[in-house]
């Protein structure tokens, strides 16, 4: 049975799966559900002075949309999209105070953290929040850099805002770091370009980690009345944006070599896997569990632990980062991969009745011969288009040889392209792709 334990920051967790600062941490009632339901984790809804914040949660609104944009209602699947507006804690941080420190020791007791999450109005105020964060015995904290509502409230000034700014974070975050002595981690912003410049300013300002991303802000219409959704610009999140989120997973581990937990995108165990996979050993679940229940957590750690088993990973470790240290660093790499190009499995080909993959193919190496599908060698760029789409897996990619590179009929790349360093300087000369056909 796999080992589902992992050790970040300094602190063991007893699985990946915490739950993120959200609607369902706002509440000591629900934390307490949480942890009953195997959480490993759960950051407490960001603690704030900012009161109008905390009174836009309490005018919280939500709109689950399908693939259509409309309202479901109903069963929700995975290809929805979460549009919300909400604020911070609804809960004033003096009175949440008596509860931080008994939730902190309940979690103890079945082997989960309680963790914070702060959002200031000040400078020293992020620091105050902090240190009562601390006081309270909880092992670590979260600066809320991404909350993509503070920018609509007017005269807020925190959340993305801050999160946009790398040094203005590197400020805030050097500040925390020099007042508390638990692990604070900085959530990030993906409303911006310049993500890696501001997990690179808050690292050196001593943040621990960092979470990558917090939700986009986003605009959603209803067609049928012209009106907009929620009344305007609101948060947005969703299976959807989980490749966006990884992007920037993936840079930060690769390039800065820091401790990140992943967080938007998150369904299923499958997603977990990915971002695990990426190089975020700890994830973050949220608007899933305000769908489907707190009761749905127990199947996403079971589907885990099965798919490590079916797998053969013994541990976290042995997946954290896999596919980002294989992932090619530039295009120079993938072009100096091997070529490939595509065959056809006759015995499996449905032609003709079926030519979705000719259809598909917009390099016309594909072609509708008598009763079959014609490869046209020639014209394959090996783009793996025809793979992705057949659905009898009649089409596979091969290897290229060099002997048949030799032979005109295959589609070819200028030698060049393929040696290292050579690559950058074709695109300073304007080489560029060609076919050499006979």
């Amino acid at each position: 049975m796999a080992d589902l334990s992992l050790e970040f920051c300094g602190i063991k967790f007893k699985h990946p799966i915490i739950i993120a600062s959200l609607e369902t941490t706002n509440s000591p009632e629900v934390i307490r559900e949480c942890v009953d339901a195997g959480a490993a984790g759960m950051i407490v809804k960001t603690l704030t002075d900012i009161e109008d914040m905390a009174r836009l949660t309490e005018n919280s609104k939500y709109a689950i949309l399908n693939e259509k944009n409309e309202l479901i209602k109903g069963k929700v699947n995975k290809n929805y999209v979460f549009y919300s507006r909400s604020g911070y804690s609804s809960t004033a941080l003096r009175e949440w105070m008596p509860y931080l420190k008994e939730l902190n020791k309940y979690a103890q007791d079945h082997g989960s953290h309680l963790i914070g999450s702060a959002g200031g109005k000040t400078v020293q105020s992020w620091v105050d929040i902090c240190r009562t964060i601390e006081d309270c015995g909880l092992p670590m904290v979260e600066l809320n850099f991404g909350c993509p509502h503070p920018a609509m409230m007017p005269g807020v000034h925190g959340g993305s805002m801050i999160g946009q700014e790398p040094d203005v974070a590197r400020e805030v975050t050097a500040r925390v770091c020099e007042a508390v002595k638990i692990p604070v981690v900085v959530k990030l912003t993906p409303d911006q370009s310049r993500v890696l410049d501001v997990a690179r300013a808050v690292k050196e300002a001593g943040a621990a980690a960092v979470t990558a991303t917090n939700r986009y802000t986003g605009f959603s219409v209803d067609i049928e009345t012209g009106q907009p959704r929620l009344g305007g610009p609101a948060g947005i999140g969703g299976v959807w944006a989980k490749p966006l989120s990884l992007r920037w997973v993936h840079r930060i581990y690769t390039e800065l070599g820091m401790p990140v937990t992943g967080s938007n995108g998150i369904y299923d165990h499958r997603d977990i896997v990915e971002f695990i996979m990426t190089g975020a050993p700890l994830v973050q679940v949220g608007s899933v569990l305000m769908l489907k229940g707190i009761k749905y957590l127990p199947s996403m750690i079971s589907g885990l632990e099965e798919f490590m088993d079916k797998h053969g990973y013994p541990d976290i470790a042995s997946m954290t980062g896999i596919a980002s240290k294989r992932s090619v660093k530039d295009y120079g790499d993938q072009f100096r991969k091997p070529r490939m190009h595509s065959e056809i499995t006759r015995d499996a080909c449905k032609n003709p009745s079926c030519t979705i993959c000719i259809q598909t193919c917009f390099y016309d190496a594909l072609a509708q011969g008598v009763g079959k599908v014609d490869t046209l060698h020639a014209n394959c760029i090996g783009c793996e288009m025809c793979t992705q789409t057949c659905p009898f897996g009649a089409t596979g990619m091969h290897t290229t040889t060099e002997e048949a590179r030799q032979v005109q009929s295959f589609f070819q790349i200028p030698p060049e392209v393929f040696e290292k360093g050579k690559f950058e300087k074709g695109f300073d000369r304007g080489i560029k792709l060609s076919k050499v056909k006979g």
